[in-house]
């Protein structure tokens, strides 16, 4: 009766089975690589299609036809209408933090402001709930019984402030990776407005032009760019698109393309000669940010490098000595 080879191992693990393992997660991983690319969808055609719906009803006339037209073209939400109503009985909503909050939700990409009220509904739920929750771990079901009486209220008190912040934690969060998305595309963005201008477009026609050709690498950017581009053919005053460009991003290089842009249209300055400086001075800046980032990277290797990658190499080069020795000295001893 013959028996069958044993797998070999490694450290007592078998090679046989975590080569399988791996790559079996390593077709996986290709699979849906290829499912991804195929699958691939464009991000602002579902935004440009309602921006330029919007853009049709305002030059229909719709919004100053009358009031029974106004009140079908602007939904309430009736959820955040009820949510602003308990609010204001428990006279805990103040203009000053809906302001904050509105503008918060616009630096996060989020365009309709009734969400403020249920961000505020939030801050004032959450701690509720997560302080309950807390409560019940540490305190009904002793789930930490080695916790002292400080442990325990510090637990509590760390759950009800985590409530408190999460929604505008939620909310920076969001506003920053939408930030860094429109800092990385701005000056590819001003070198093709440049061209544009050289071209003899107008300033609008350039903006479109613009989130038409970087919409795919720049999403975000090229969101903001369609819509100025549709605020600028039809609102009565062009700074106001502008200055709602600025409102909607918290970056003070788009504040300074904003002001240049105004004083363009105030003035008949060259807009092509400002964009071109406005640009470089960008791209310099970007490149400062990645040689500042390189010049950090050694420092934080470090840690990695210690704990990682030389332990491998000690097994990979001491391993096999070791392993002769070990063969040496109990061949010695049979």
């Amino acid at each position: 009766m013959t028996t069958q080879a044993a797998h070999p191992t490694l450290l007592g693990v078998d090679v046989i089975l975590v080569g399988s393992i791996l790559a079996g997660v390593a077709a996986l991983a290709v699979v849906l690589a290829i499912y991804a690319a195929v699958t691939v969808r464009d991000p602002m055609a579902k935004r440009v299609k309602a921006l330029n719906e919007r853009r049709e009803q305002l030059k229909a006339g719709i919004v100053t036809s009358g009031a029974r037209r106004r009140q079908s073209l602007v939904r309430k939400n009736q959820t955040t209408e009820r949510l602003k109503d308990i609010l204001g009985k428990l006279q805990v909503l103040q203009d000053s933090q809906i302001h904050d909050i509105q503008q918060k939700l616009a630096y996060a990409g989020i365009r309709k402001k009734e969400y403020a009220v249920a961000v505020i509904f939030g801050r004032l739920v959450l701690p509720i709930v997560f302080g309950l929750v807390a409560a019940a771990v540490i305190y009904w079901a002793n789930y930490f019984p080695d916790w002292g009486s400080t442990k325990r209220f510090m637990g509590f008190a760390a759950a009800v402030i985590l409530g408190y912040k999460a929604p505008e934690l939620y909310l920076s969060n969001i506003a920053s990776k939408r930030t860094d998305a429109i800092r990385k595309g701005l000056p590819d963005a001003l070198d093709l407005m440049v061209i544009c201008a050289e071209a003899g477009l107008t300033v609008d026609a350039a903006f479109g032009r613009v989130a038409k050709e970087l919409g795919r690498a720049y999403p975000e950017l090229g969101d903001e760019f369609t819509l100025t581009a549709i605020e600028l053919s039809f609102l009565t005053e062009r700074r106001m698109a502008f200055e709602n460009l600025a409102y909607r991003v918290n970056l003070d290089a788009v504040k300074g393309v904003v002001t240049t842009m105004i004083q363009t249209e105030r003035y008949g300055t060259p807009l092509a000669s400002a964009l071109r400086v406005l640009s470089a001075e960008f791209r310099n800046e970007r490149m400062m940010r990645a040689e500042e980032k390189a010049a950090r990277l050694p420092a934080i290797m470090t840690v990695p490098l210690i704990l990682f990658i030389l332990p491998v190499l000690f097994i990979v080069i001491l391993g096999p000595a070791g392993c002769s020795i070990a063969d040496a000295f109990a061949n010695q001893s049979k």
